[in-house]
């Protein structure tokens, strides 16, 4: 698989510097711009902060690129027409020649091919909820790329429209490792707890880096989920979040909305039903996950 690198990502594989690989699709479907490129900017602002390279990764024009020139983000961050790939989406992209956002699953699956071992993002799709309207039992791509690419994937957990249960129940069939981070319960993205407990947990960095390298090292061929809830002055109690949830379900059933139209309409109906603070949440847990991110990566470099 050819891959495209910018200059300064080049330049940190070829002598070891550590590096955070990032999605696109936050930057072309998460926030309108100039949102998306001022969040773009203080994702890498914050990972170079912390001892590591940013490396977000796109398609631009037909290839497959990891670590965006500015021209390149502007590009992504303005255009009308990014389509969203997924891993199944690339082949067709490419052939195209279009620009494309990458998902949580697609970024994990170029970063582990562009030797990248840990990534940032701000939540993990998983199984959806069955009175959400879904068409059978709808599971993310993202769960099955995490069981068979060898990479760490720093985030707030899971979506808070998600079947948290289930797609922990999920994660723990597919032999993926789930990790907390200064938490020993599974992060519910705009909250800090799902009251979940998870199988394994640590509050340093250094022994996360250690269980990391441990498992990469092991060959089983599966990523990693590393549990890193938002920071408490941004979080959400969770009732304000279940009663914003299940008033953009009945919105979404009542419109017939389903498949992959389903998560971006209920998280843009969350946004516009709170005023805007699901976004905030979303900044700060997206942010606090590159800062973890950068030093991880630093640590496993070391």
């Amino acid at each position: 698989m050819k891959l495209s690198y910018s200059a300064e990502v080049a330049e940190a594989l070829k002598n070891g510097v550590p590096i955070v690989a990032l999605e696109s699709t936050i930057i072309s479907h998460g926030f309108p711009y100039p949102k998306n490129v001022e969040l773009a900017e203080e994702m890498e602002t914050i990972i170079r902060e912390n001892g590591a390279i940013p490396a977000t990764i796109a398609i631009i024009r037909g290839k497959i690129t990891v670590g965006l020139e500015l021209e390149e983000l502007l590009h992504l961050a303005k255009s009308g027409d990014v389509r969203k790939c997924s891993v199944r989406d690339l082949s067709m992209a490419l052939v195209d020649g279009v620009t494309g956002a990458t998902t949580v699953a697609s970024t994990s699956f170029i970063a582990a091919r562009a030797g990248i071992r840990v990534f940032a993002t701000g939540g993990i799709g998983g199984v959806h909820k069955a009175e959400e309207g879904a068409n059978g039992f709808d599971v993310s791509a993202d769960l099955l790329e995490l069981s068979r690419t060898g990479v760490a994937v720093v985030a707030a957990g899971a979506k808070s429209i998600l079947d948290l249960p289930a797609t922990l129940e999920v994660l723990e069939s597919f032999s993926v490792p789930v990790i907390g981070y200064q938490t020993d319960t599974f992060p519910a993205f705009h909250c800090r707890s799902s009251g979940l407990k998870l199988p394994a947990w640590t509050d340093n960095i250094g022994k996360l880096a250690d269980i990391v390298d441990t498992h990469l090292q092991l060959g089983s061929g599966s990523g990693m989920l590393i549990c890193n809830p938002v920071p408490e002055a941004a979080a959400m109690t969770n009732d304000e979040v279940d009663e914003l949830v299940m008033a953009a379900q009945r919105e979404a059933v009542g419109k017939g909305i389903k498949g992959a139209a389903l998560t971006p309409y209920i998280l843009g109906a969350l946004d516009r039903l709170s005023k805007g603070r699901t976004s905030e949440v979303n900044l700060a847990l997206a942010l606090n996950n590159g800062k973890v991110a950068a030093e991880l990566a630093s640590c496993l470099a070391r």
